[in-house]
This record gives structure tokens, sequence and C-alpha cells, in this order.
């Protein structure tokens, strides 16, 4: 049988982010890919004037119901951006149409640049937390990991030991894995570091000096679909890596293209290396 992975989380019209990446990317990888959106909005919240927004938390126990009479499961779940009324409905839908053994990789999306995102109240890392506890990955970028510990947000280029420290603490929430993004060690390198509980792997890319919108929903979409392709951890994070610079590049060129990454054009890219 083929694997179904679920994404769970906002979507998007407009603006390469969230469900509008994870769709595309997850499919390119070969995986039958289900969505349940979090919320619809016309466009995303950065660098647009204005957007509408609908909340769909009302819908998810009802789908629920749906799958469940039409027996619907899942070989994993990977979710993105959701509101604290959500994580609870999540949990119930991780829990009742999962096919024995199935993933549960978590993107704890709340912030970025040492700030939770508008939005979000001040004890919404807390609640983040039960969807990490038990999770089998979770990819949190530096602020993010910041906000699940409690810890100040630290910029700039880190020792080893402190992001072997950080790793080790947000392993005692509860993850069976920890994908840490934003790591850097040396001027001109970023990177992820990884940790099962005993050991630590790192991978770094150049650093391009760029901010684009939307690039950790490209890392953390295609790492899903690498790792559903049977790649270890590590692998999947080196690859998600390269294909993000490689959408930055693709986008480079084109300075009207600010509302997110072309990640489209680096598909081929990211097919290649997963063959």
């Amino acid at each position: 049988m083929d694997k179904r992975l679920l994404t769970i989380q906002d979507i998007s019209c407009v603006g390469q982010c969230s469900l509008t990446v994870a769709l595309p990317v997850i499919s390119a990888c070969g995986i039958e890919t289900a969505i349940l959106p979090s919320s619809v909005l016309s466009n995303h919240t950065a660098g647009f004037s204005a957007w509408t927004f609908r909340d769909l938390t009302d819908e998810m126990p009802n789908i629920l119901d749906r799958w469940k009479k039409e027996n619907v499961d899942f070989d994993a779940f990977y979710t993105g951006y959701v509101s604290k009324a959500q994580i609870p409905h999540i949990l119930d839908i991780m829990n009742q149409v999962a096919r024995p053994g199935a993933l549960r990789i978590v993107d704890p999306v709340m912030g970025d640049n040492g700030k939770l995102y508008a939005g979000f109240d001040d004890d919404f890392p807390m609640e983040m937390r039960k969807l990490v506890n038990g999770a089998d990955i979770i990819l949190p970028n530096m602020t993010e990991a910041a906000l699940l510990l409690g810890i100040p947000y630290l910029a700039g280029i880190y020792t080893q030991e402190y992001i072997e420290k950080v790793l080790k603490d947000l392993y005692a929430l509860g993850a069976k894995n920890v994908v840490l993004t934003g790591v850097s060690f040396e001027k001109g390198k970023l990177g992820v570091a990884c940790y099962d509980g005993s050991k630590f792997d790192y991978y770094f890319t150049e650093h391009l000096d760029v901010a684009m919108h939307g690039t950790g929903d490209v890392y953390s979409s295609s790492f899903a679909g690498a790792l559903m392709r049977g790649k270890s951890i590590i692998e999947a994070a080196s690859i998600a890596a390269d294909f993000v610079c490689e959408s930055i590049r693709q986008t480079l060129p084109d300075a009207d293209h600010w509302y997110g990454v072309k990640f489209e054009k680096a598909l081929p890219y990211l097919i290649n290396r997963l063959s």
C-alpha cells in the first residue's frame, strides 16, 4: 500500500507558504498528500496591506467523524501553523485515524527572529508542548526552541555546547527526535542540528544572507517528503536544507517576487536528490 500523509496547517490562497507549499512539495516526493486546513486566508500576512481570515476549528471534529466512517487513515501526520484551540482536535485526529506505526512530524510554528507571531498569546508555547510530547520528529527554529523551553532567544553564532544543551532540553519535552534549524557555528554557514537522544548530527550550507517568506515551510515539507521516501533523519534534513537554498537561488534574480520563494522551479532538483 502506498504511503499517505496528512498535513494540518493554514492555507493562504496567495503567497507561497503553509499548505500551498506542503501539498505540491510532498506530492512531488511521490507521497499521497491529504490536507486539513486549520484556517483559510486570502493571502499571507507578511507584506500585504490586509487579508481575510476564516478559522476552521469547528470543522475539525466533523471531518474526523467523516473520515472514521469512510475508514480513512494515514501513515504520517505533519503539522504546521495551528491555533491553541486546534491542538486537542489534532491530537484526537492523530490518535484515531493513524495506521500502525504512523509518524508524527511537528513543526512548532510560533515565531521567528526572537518574537512570537502576532495572534499567539504568551501561553501558546506551553500548549504547543502538547503536540511536541510524543512527536516522532520536531522541527523548531531557534526562536521556537527558545519559546518552547522558556529561555531567552540568542541570535548569531552559537557554541556547539549551547546547541547541544538546547537539543537535549527539547528532547526532554517528549519528542523522539529533534531537528533544530537556523544553527550557525561560523560566519557564512547555516544549518541544522539533529538529536535522537544518543547522538548529534549536523549539516551546514552556505548562508544566503536574505530574508524570504515561507522558507521554513519549504524546509519542513521537503523534510517530511524525504523522510517518507525512506531517507534517514539526517539525510532528510540535509536534502531539505539544500532544497531551500536552491529555492532561494531560483528567486534571487526576481526582485519583484517578495512574497515567497520560487520552490516550484527547484522541484526538479528535489526529485533528483530523492532518486
